[in-house]
């Protein structure tokens, strides 16, 4: 008889007598290797689910004692019913043994879904998640689903429950002495996961049904073909165009705003950005594939020359993200949309800051204190204040379904981005009607950015399986 264990993070697979001539039962042996120091065979935690069923599969004996994760007793009913995306997403999970990935738009309710998923599930659950803001949105959220204690991993919390809801990072800490707690892993904004960080989070986890969530799962650098093996493949997709809109989504429109840079902005721009230019030109760098800016980065730092061009690039994207024109444009829409809820994005903490002392305004950045963060959501809601300046750190999950405005000051030249940006003024309300402005400076690199992150099928377009930081053009 065989017998199986969880050791940090992996599985070991015992025989009375194991040896590294021993021949592992059919469909087995790919998953292991003879760890010489043990004496016994040994895979990644993550194997567990194929290897169980090829034992049972081949009717061959074996002791599980890898597995200490509860089988739960969940309401299997909601006072919320599910739309009908919700539901045929969770058919569809089930259908697929209950492993892989559900793609739905920003605002549509993948939360309320794997609420369902883990009543379907009823195993112990690790829900993991990428800020400390989703954390605590998540732990409420389930608290009130399931009416039981929510444990916490992350934010100074190790609190571990039959369902826990945890952060990226110290899910990746603690998942070789915990990896065996848990029957369900789900994963929020699942984009994050692959790589060579993040996706040890699933290898150190024997749970056998896996729940990944995006709008937008696809990936520049194609590890989006890592999903398959970590989670399970993409079994249910909807973009925005394919759901109805006032019942699922509230009505938007997309505006693109063109601004100009004063004379003395457009000289200092391209001023810099012919030193920066001419620098890649001269060293023959590509960005069309992912070594370009590695390779830019590393040419940079070897002279003075280098040096300079960095700064020229970081000079140039400086006056396109924050000229003048914009900031003028910003009051004027402040002031037609002022019985609105406004958002104002931007793509650095800088730019924030000066709007957030421009107009006396609200700012969230990543440097934001947890508690005055969830102050200002909170006031935001109530109407308290109806425009809050933010970086990046709204941009992924965090409910505002009070937000109707949206104003992109800056960002990247990722689709993603823009996509979440758009979702977080989606969540429908009576007579809502969404407007995400997009404020673009002329004669910039700008406008090429627009163009290539406005390719996806929420504007018209057809999709492009693009993600990244920046396009650097």
């Amino acid at each position: 008889m065989l017998t199986l264990r969880f050791q940090s993070g992996t599985l070991l697979i015992e025989g009375e007598n194991s040896r590294p001539t021993d021949i592992l039962p059919a469909g087995i042996g790919e998953f292991c290797r003879f760890d010489s120091r043990v004496q016994c065979w040994r895979a990644a935690a993550g194997a567990y689910s194929q290897i169980v069923l090829k034992l049972f599969k081949e009717k061959i004996p074996y002791d599980d004692q890898a597995r200490k994760y509860a089988t739960l007793q969940l309401p299997q009913s909601f006072e919320r019913k599910p739309r009908f995306y919700q539901q045929e997403a969770l058919d569809a999970w089930v259908r697929n043994h209950r492993r892989g990935m559900v793609v739905l738009p920003t605002g549509t309710g993948k939360s309320f879904l794997a609420q369902l998923a883990i009543a379907s599930a009823n195993r112990s659950t690790l829900v993991v998640v990428p800020t400390l803001d989703l954390l605590a949105q998540w732990v409420l959220q389930l608290k009130n689903a399931f009416g039981c204690p929510i444990g916490i991993l992350g934010g100074g919390t190790h609190d571990i429950q039959d369902i826990t809801v945890s952060t990226y990072d110290s899910a990746l800490l603690t998942m070789d002495a915990h990896g065996d707690r848990f029957g369900l892993l789900v994963v929020d904004e699942c984009h994050h996961l692959p790589g060579p960080a993040y996706s040890q989070i699933a290898r150190l986890c024997i749970a056998p049904y896996r729940l990944g969530l995006t709008a937008t799962p696809e990936r520049k650098d194609g590890l989006d073909l890592e999903y398959a093996e970590l989670l399970g493949p993409i079994c249910y997709r909807k973009e925005i165009t394919d759901l109805p809109q006032e019942t699922v989504l509230s009505p938007y429109e997309t505006i693109p705003v063109y601004t100009p840079l004063d004379e003395d902005e457009q000289a200092l721009y391209q001023r810099e950005r012919d030193i920066y230019t001419g620098f890649v030109r001269k060293n023959r760098i590509s960005f069309s594939n992912n070594q370009g800016w590695h390779n830019f980065l590393m040419l940079c730092a070897r002279s003075p020359e280098g040096h300079r061009a960095f700064q020229a690039y970081m000079e140039q994207k400086r006056i396109a993200r924050s000229p003048r024109s914009k900031f003028h444009m910003v009051a004027e829409l402040l002031a037609a949309h002022r019985h609105d809820r406004i958002i104002l994005f931007t793509a650095d903490n800088a730019t924030a800051y000066q709007l957030g002392n421009a107009f006396a305004l609200p700012v969230i950045t990543h440097h934001t204190k947890s508690a005055e963060r969830v102050d200002f959501l909170e006031a935001f809601r109530r109407g308290d204040y109806p425009v809050l300046v933010t970086s990046k750190v709204l941009n992924e999950g965090v409910d505002v379904p009070a937000a109707n405005v949206g104003i992109v000051v800056s960002g990247s030249g990722s689709v993603r981005e823009h996509v979440q940006r758009l979702g977080r003024i989606l969540r429908p309300s009576p007579g809502k009607t969404a407007v995400l402005y997009e404020l673009v400076s002329e004669g910039t690199s700008e406008t090429y950015i627009s163009e290539r992150r406005r390719m996806h099928p929420a504007y018209g377009n057809n999709m492009v399986n693009e993600e990244s930081g920046d396009y650097q053009c």
